[in-house]
């Protein structure tokens, strides 16, 4: 016996009655629901050599950055929304981001967290937008100080994904980061964890070490995706040695006159570089390097060799 589907029928006088197919209701963009395409296999290079672009195997999607992240309202709904939650919740007054701070941390506004845009910018540009891997956004909101400081500085390890379309963030056209991680930090406190040798002037030491965090992070200042900045990155927040490098170089009357990355003779199925710092005699302009090496395969950078002389090869 042969089986009939039955459809129900169009109710009298609606679109589908007249032929017409029913309008859909349009997607609301967001970052958050690019998360999952963007998300890379265990082997990103296997990955996309399996997919028959063999050409994408040598381009990093990590990103390892540093920068200042914002909270931005992608809709003038939900900025009007953020202003009546402001209203129903009360409380004292304040500068505009006290009360945005307060607004982020209340429990009961996750809602709006959730369809903020949260912009990365480097040195005042902006450069990505964020979005969380696993959902947990507490990350951003701690990151959003409601009195910032010029020393204020946020790292985030991630994934570079596509270039955001105009209806994601309010017209910003950046590529959209997942983050694995966000450390939120000021100059001062990274200055004062750095251990000072023990023969070493405490005020010097510290504008010594300030003086060589200041050029790696100028010298770094990009969109921390290639592996020479994330390397960088990375032993700017990682390796203090650096920082007593730098005094013990500053007190023989040497200058800080280079910062080099260069890919390792180490490199093979790892991809590692050796990161060079040249310092000048003031007095006899004898250069003398010293390297380290980092391993930059994958989203988190790691340290392969500690601080030692450096030789060029001819």
């Amino acid at each position: 016996m042969e089986t009939q589907t039955l459809e129900p029928a169009p109710a009298p006088g609606n679109a589908a009655q007249s032929g017409v197919p029913p309008e859909k209701p349009a997607a609301t963009v967001t970052p958050q629901a690019m998360v999952p395409a963007m998300v890379p296999a265990a082997c990103p290079s296997c990955a996309a050599a399996q997919a028959g672009a063999p050409h994408l195997a040598a381009q990093s999607p990590y990103v390892y950055v540093i920068g200042h992240i914002e909270p931005r309202f992608p809709l003038l709904s939900i900025e009007k929304e953020a202003r009546q939650a402001t209203a129903r919740a009360g409380g004292p007054g304040g500068t505009d981001r006290e009360v945005m701070a307060r607004l982020l941390h209340d429990p009961a506004n996750k809602y709006l967290v959730r369809r903020l845009c949260w912009v990365l910018s480097v040195q005042g540009v902006e450069t990505y937008i964020l979005a969380p891997r696993d959902g947990d956004y507490q990350p951003l909101i701690d990151a959003y100080r409601a009195d910032p400081q010029p020393g204020d500085l946020e790292l985030v390890i991630g994934i570079r994904g596509p270039i955001a379309s105009p209806d994601v963030c309010n017209g910003l056209s950046v590529p959209i980061v997942v983050f694995d991680q966000i450390y939120a930090f000021d100059r001062d406190t990274l200055l004062s964890s750095v251990r000072k040798p023990d023969n070493a002037d405490a005020a010097k030491f510290k504008a010594s070490a300030g003086e060589m965090l200041d050029r790696i992070t100028l010298q770094s200042d990009s969109a921390g995706a290639a592996d020479s900045d994330r390397a960088l990155n990375y032993l700017a927040v990682r390796y203090d040695r650096i920082y007593s490098l730098a005094a013990e170089q500053f007190n023989a009357n040497a200058a800080f006159t280079a910062i080099d990355v260069l890919p390792s003779r180490l490199s093979g199925t790892r991809k590692i570089v050796d990161v060079v710092f040249s310092f000048t005699d003031r007095a006899t302009d004898v250069i003398s390097k010293f390297f380290t090496r980092v391993d930059v395969t994958e989203c988190f950078p790691f340290l392969v060799t500690k601080m030692s002389p450096y030789y060029d090869r001819s």
